[in-house]
């Protein structure tokens, strides 16, 4: 197969390349700053139709995963950056496939778990999870990550390509141990001893191990009938305070201090992020992916956690 993946020069872009790549598929990555990798990687803006266009054209899968980061504070210009990242990118890929004598048969399209309501009582699902942005007490800056989730997917919806089916992937945290990603900055807060409660250590904790990852990313190119949006998450989320004990227990780590929310509000100031990343709980499930008969290989977290954390001591046992 012939797999183009606009925006996959980040931490998930990369793990689905170096499988793709693996078993012997074409893998072109598009990017805004191309660099050398053992994948073909072109250039282009992330906005408007160009030259990049004419790798669409015959392609057999189109995964895009652009969108700027959101490891950052909602000022006016980052927020501007993280919308039109998203929106602007889907409706120009959107755009080259509907132009394309031959499109491709699918296009993944990236979404976020985060569109879901932050909710304790009930696991959100595609068919009865309750989307979120009118929770009450919720901060502004949680609603603002609703509606650039929502005119994500509204965008891709909205583009004409009937000739391709469409899945929206409504992804989790991908735990991966390549360095830079979530794990690995979860991980540096269990060394450091850090690794404990954060607010009331209720709010559910969503993920994916990045072999299930690419094993869905797979199943959902290769089942015709699977289209619309797809949770992308492990079927046992857990709250914080047992997702990081049990990561804490996987690494060997004895103790992890607590954090109170005014504390971690602070701590975001400094480090220019928000505490959103980590205090809304997102309880979001498989649904589909099971009922299509998908079985994970790492359904809860703590089987996970020990296999993340071999793999960082010995890479040799990967």
């Amino acid at each position: 197969m012939k797999i183009v993946i606009p925006g996959g020069s980040g931490q998930v872009g990369t793990i689905l390349a170096r499988a793709f790549h693996g078993e012997g598929h074409e893998v072109v990555i598009l990017s805004r700053t191309p660099e050398p990798a053992s994948w073909r990687v072109v250039s282009w803006d992330g906005a408007t139709v160009g030259a990049w266009s004419a790798e669409i054209n015959g392609a057999d899968v189109v995964i895009n995963l652009t969108g700027r980061s959101v490891n950052c504070r909602y000022d006016p210009r980052n927020r501007r950056e993280i919308m039109d990242s998203r929106v602007r990118s889907t409706r120009a890929v959107g755009a080259a496939i509907a132009s394309a004598r031959r499109p491709p048969r699918v296009w993944l399209q990236a979404s976020t778990a985060t569109i879901y309501a932050h909710r304790y009582d009930a696991d959100n699902d595609e068919a009865t999870g309750l989307l979120g942005g009118t929770e009450p007490g919720a901060p502004e800056t949680w609603r603002f990550s609703i509606e650039v989730a929502k005119a994500w997917e509204h965008t891709f919806d909205e583009a004409a390509t009937p000739a391709t089916r469409k899945v929206a992937l409504r992804s989790a945290m991908t735990m991966s141990s390549d360095a830079g990603g979530i794990f690995a900055t979860l991980l540096t807060l269990v060394r450091c001893g850090l690794g404990g409660s954060v607010g009331n250590g209720r709010q559910f904790v969503s993920w994916i191990h990045e072999e299930d990852f690419i094993r869905a990313v797979r199943w959902l190119i290769e089942r015709e009938e699977m289209e619309g949006a797809i949770n992308l998450a492990a079927p046992h989320p857990l709250p914080y305070a047992e997702f990081m004990r049990a990561l804490r227990v996987a690494w060997g780590m004895p103790i992890g201090l607590p954090a109170t929310r005014w504390m971690l509000e602070i701590g975001t100031w400094l480090l220019r992020t928000e505490s959103e990343l980590v205090l809304k709980s997102r309880r979001v499930v498989p649904g589909r992916l099971q009922q299509s008969g998908f079985e994970f290989r790492f359904p809860d977290w703590p089987a996970a956690a020990r296999e993340l954390c071999s793999r960082l001591r010995d890479p040799r046992s990967s």
